[in-house]
């Protein structure tokens, strides 16, 4: 009789903590830390508000990475088959000519290949600094406009434009202005994407995809 009543209360105890384990294993929340503004500390939650959209996005702090992908979210929200009403394309919305500098032709492909969309974006930005090298070694730390001027912004501010009329901008002290299709200016993403750390990217004539 003891035995038998020993067996079942083992079998019980058991039956308990499978339930028990189980359930408190549905219950665990798993806590990112992602990098702050200044890439130094954490921060908690791992999404932030983007003002001009209300929508919630992932803030990876001021790294090449979280330039890349606050560029990306601000042309498309981070969509890759993304195209606008003016034929602009991906996640970064490059215009046909753009990609075919770097001899990508088949748009529907491009749409589809998330690393060639990261690859062409990262080559842009490598053409974009090498033409831009001396401005940017002119202009950063300086205000113009009451604007800050970083190397970053003025990538950014290439990719809106084109390297073409940052120049121009930067060398006209701000008195040159250009706007794209849906009213965004130079000004608008020297602003919004200054201060991030794009020490990486090298300036080249000719990168490789």
């Amino acid at each position: 009789m003891k035995k038998k009543l020993f067996k079942v209360l083992c079998i019980i105890s058991v039956m308990y903590f499978i339930t028990t384990g189980f359930s408190s294993w549905k219950k665990v929340t798993v806590v990112y830390n992602v990098p702050n503004e200044n890439a130094i500390t954490t921060v908690n939650p791992i999404a932030v508000f983007e003002n001009d959209t209300d929508i919630l996005k992932p803030f990876i702090g001021k790294s090449f990475i979280g330039f890349k992908e606050a560029v990306g979210f601000k042309e498309s929200q981070g969509k890759y088959n993304r195209i606008n009403t003016f034929g602009y394309l991906g996640k970064y919305q490059f215009g046909k000519s753009t990609l075919e500098r770097f001899k990508i032709y088949d748009t529907a492909l491009f749409l589809k290949d998330a690393k060639l969309q990261e690859n062409a974006f990262a080559a842009l930005c490598a053409v974009n600094k090498w033409i831009l090298i001396r401005d940017i070694k002119r202009s950063v730390g300086k205000r113009i406009n009451g604007i800050r001027i970083t190397e970053s912004g003025i990538l950014a501010a290439a990719h809106l434009a084109g390297a073409g009329s940052v120049k121009k901008y930067l060398r006209s002290n701000g008195e040159f202005q250009f706007s794209d299709a849906y009213g965004t200016t130079i000004e608008n993403y020297m602003r919004k994407f200054a201060g991030y750390d794009t020490s990486i990217v090298e300036a080249n004539k000719r990168p490789r995809l």
